[in-house]
């Protein structure tokens, strides 16, 4: 089981870049993106019937899984040549 766990962390160079920009990406868009929205829905007053803000807090529980999710894998990753 842990030779199949080492091999998930092994990407190309170009594999290794995309992921990489994508972090990127994440992070310094979409979070600040966001973070706008809710803060835009949470203007609209009773947060238990805002549809807004439940809309962009489950986005923002996606994009932070996604955010983790590359981080564990660029942390460990062994490039090889393609």
């Amino acid at each position: 089981m842990a030779e199949i766990q080492n091999w998930d962390k092994v990407l190309t160079r170009e594999g290794y870049e995309r992921l990489k920009k994508e972090l990127d990406y994440l992070i310094r868009v979409k979070r600040p993106e966001i973070a706008e929205k809710i803060r835009r829905a949470r203007e609209y007053g009773d947060l238990s019937e805002n549809a807004e803000y439940h809309a962009a807090k489950e986005e923002q529980a996606l994009v932070e899984g996604r955010i983790a999710e590359l981080e564990r894998l660029l942390r460990g990753a062994r490039i090889i040549d393609s």
